[in-house]
This record gives C-alpha cells, structure tokens and sequence, in this order.
C-alpha cells in the first residue's frame, strides 16, 4: 500500500525569506543629519515655545485679557497644521536644507517685527503666522521622513531623539527669555533672538549640505526582540489611499486628541503659577527645570516603543502626564511648591513624549515617498487641538477666574488619546487590495 503523502499548496502558506540587510552600520550621513535636525528643531522650539513667557509681559503692558493673549498661540497652532501638508510636500520635493533656509529668513522677519508691535493683529501676523510657517520648516514634517529613510532598526529612537529637542527648546526657553525680559525688557529680548537666529541659519544649513554627501547605508530591517518587526517597504502610500483607512482618522484623532491635553495646560503653566502666588522667576525656573525632563523621557519612550509598541510606550506617557496635571490641580497657595515641582516634573517629562510614537506609527503605517505629505495632513489634527486648547483655557479663565476646569477637560483629552492610539494596533489593509482566497490543502494518493 502506497503511503498518502499530503501537499499543501503554497500560495500564502509560503514564509517570506529572511530580510536582506543592506548594511550593518548607519552611515556617519544618518547622524549628521540626526545632529542637524537637532539643533534645528531646538531653535525653532524655544523660539516658538517662548510665547508663554511674553504673554504674561503682554498681559502686564497691553491690559489684554487671558483669552485675547492666548489668540496669538492658537492662530500659531491653527497654521502650523494648515501649513503642514505644504510644508511636506515641498522636503518631498525640495530637500531639508532649502526649507531651512526659508524657514530661518520668515524667523528672522518675525522676530524682528514682534520687537515694535503695539496692537493684537500684529503679534497674531508676525507670531501666529510668519514665524510658524518659518518655524513649521525647521520641524518635525521635514524631518521625520527624512530620518525614517536613514534609520529603519531604530526609527523610534532617532525620531524620539529629534522629538526631544521640542521640550529641550522648551526647557532652556523659559528661564532665559524671562531673565531677559527682565533685564532687558521684551522687546529688546526679540530683537536679541532675531540677531541669533540670523546668525545660527547658515551654520546649520552648512551642516546639512555636508550629510547629505554621504550615501544612504540603511540599517537591518528587522531588530531583534522588537515588539513590532519592521519588513522591507512594500510599494508606498499615495495620501489619498492613507485617507481611505480608519488608520489615517485615528492618527488624526490621536493628534488632535494629544494637542488639546497639552496646551490646555502648557501655555498657562507660568500664567497659573503667578496667580497661585509664586514668584515668577522661580516659577519659570521649576517648569524650566520639569520640562528638561522631557529631554530624556522622549527618547526613553520613543526607544521603548521599537521594543514593546508603539501603543503601549505611548499610552504609558499619557499617564504620567495625566499625573502631573492632577497635581497642578492639587495647588491651592504659594506654600505648595513641592506639587509645583511634581506638576512640572511629571507634565514635563512626558512633554511630546507621545510625539516619537505617533510619528513612527505614521512611519511605519504608510511608509514610502509620499510620507512626508502624509504626515503633514495628519498633523493638521494637531493645530486643530493645540489651538482649541490654547484658546479654551484663557477664555475658562476668563469665564471662571480658574484654570481647574481646563486642567481637568485636559485629562479627558488625554485619555481620548490613550483610546484612539490603542485601536491602531493592527495594520490597514490596502484600499482596493482583494483578500487572499483560503487555500486548499490536497491530499495526494
């Protein structure tokens, strides 16, 4: 009697053959354009961030109320994701180094303008929208592609390093304009920063010019003990099949959800503290000092997140966060600065924490040529939030004499967030794409 011997036809139960490693070693390029981004994103941050500290010297020359000064900043953030999906099209276009030329030159202009303002419209014009266009080109939507092509293995970590230049700049921000202001007065202080900024443009440029004559030496594709695996690209995303997936709209969500959280708390963070009671000098060093911590729990959860998921590193970041805006909302005097220090350690630490995560999940979403349009788009979800929030929390302010109910619709926002990150744990399925057919298994005489 013949033995039956069993086929099984091959169709999807064949396994893919192990990824090729193009090289073992990212290219000295990938860390000079690593170190390029860097410096850049600092700048552009503190510059950027620094508004928090000229509100309260507005508030105090202008009369303006808290709702009117937060007008500026949430105009910022509204073009900030407005200007996005242009801002990465033209690096899929043009390159990082032109766009940060551009975006030096619109800083320059609108520091230098900002020193003589003497009515709202002006700080909304120079701020809210020449200095973010320049600021949004010297940001993570020119960055983010260009560095996911450089770095494969480590994406989380590159990004989470260039991410934590946002609460760098933030940090170093608002303890020297204040001493500035204070010293030299706040428009003098803008024009200090339009002389460096011009001076600092070329430099990073130069570097720039100079990564990219190195070629691109891409690491392996697959990381051992990584949670998430990442395979070779297959053919890139188009923006219009990226928005025919649920993906697209939670990343969306996941942004909008994130800006509000923060920026009903961040922009009034100093604003709050002077009204409890403390110094203003001290205040602005302790929230300096907390959000120096974001420095290393961006890159701690941007490199977890190439090891247990994007979802988990980011859901752990929004936790903490929530803690540090519970104790904001424990303080009721200046006798509490221990909970002022908890407040700024916890909220800074996790300060765009979530950022690495959200960007290399946009990454490894839709990766391909397009990426930078499509994270642009997507960022518009951003602005959306952080201006809603900017602007919510000066107008309860202004409604209610507190900031308790905007810190607390904050935590709700933040746990929205948790819940739309979580629902992109598996991947989007191709639109139009047909689903394999279940293969046969023949039994052969």
């Amino acid at each position: 009697m013949r033995k039956a011997h069993k086929s099984v036809s091959i169709g999807l139960l064949r396994q893919s053959p192990r990824p090729r490693h193009v090289a073992q070693r990212t290219s000295s390029g990938a860390w000079l354009m690593l170190s390029g981004a860097f410096a850049a994103f600092t700048i552009s941050a503190g510059l950027m961030h620094s508004y928090a500290v000229f509100l309260v010297a507005f508030i105090e020359e202008f009369r303006w109320s808290r709702a009117e000064t937060s007008v500026p900043y949430s105009v910022s953030q509204l073009v900030a994701g407005a200007s996005s999906p242009l801002v990465g099209a033209l690096v899929d276009q043009l390159g990082p180094r032109r766009l940060l030329m551009l975006g030096g030159g619109l800083l320059v202009l609108g520091l230098l303008g900002s020193s003589f303002i003497s009515a709202l419209w002006q700080i909304i014009l120079l701020y809210g929208v020449i200095m973010t266009i320049g600021a949004n080109c010297l940001g993570l939507v020119v960055f983010v592609p260009l560095l996911s092509r450089y770095f494969v293995r480590r994406r989380g970590m590159a990004i989470s390093i260039v991410q934590s230049a946002n609460g760098f700049g933030r940090a170093a921000s608002a303890p020297l304009v204040q001493s500035l202001i204070s010293t030299f007065g706040w428009r003098n202080t803008y024009l200090m920063q339009a002389a460096f900024m011009a001076a600092v443009v070329p430099l990073l440029a130069s570097l720039f010019q100079r990564a990219a004559r190195y070629p691109i030496a891409a690491e392996p594709a697959v990381a051992s003990g990584s949670a998430a695996p990442i395979s070779l690209p297959s053919p890139g995303w188009s923006l219009t099949e990226a928005m025919q997936t649920p993906h697209f709209w939670l990343l969306f969500a996941v942004y909008l959800f994130t800006g509000l959280g923060s920026f009903l708390v961040s922009l009034h963070q100093l604003a709050f503290a002077v009204d409890q009671g403390f110094d203003r000098l001290y205040a602005a060093g302790v929230l300096g000092m907390g959000a120096f911590l974001a420095i290393a729990g961006t890159i701690f959860t941007g490199t977890l997140s190439d090891y247990i998921g994007r979802e988990l590193s980011a859901i752990l970041a929004y936790g903490i966060s929530i803690i540090g805006v519970v104790c904001a909302l424990a303080i009721t005097g200046p006798n509490q600065g221990w909970l002022l220090w908890l407040h700024a350690c916890f909220f800074g630490l996790t300060w765009g924490a979530r950022g690495p995560a959200i960007t290399a999940k946009t990454a490894d979403l839709f990766p391909g040529p397009q990426l930078g349009t499509i994270l642009g788009v997507i960022t518009i979800g951003s602005g959306i939030g952080s201006a809603a929030g900017s602007w919510a929390a000066g107008w309860i302010f202004d409604l209610s004499g507190s900031y308790r109910l905007a810190f607390m619709l904050s935590i709700a926002a933040y746990l929205c967030g948790c819940g739309a990150f979580w629902a992109l744990r598996r991947p989007p399925a191709r639109p139009g794409a047909r689903p394999p057919s279940p293969q046969r298994v023949r039994t052969s005489p």
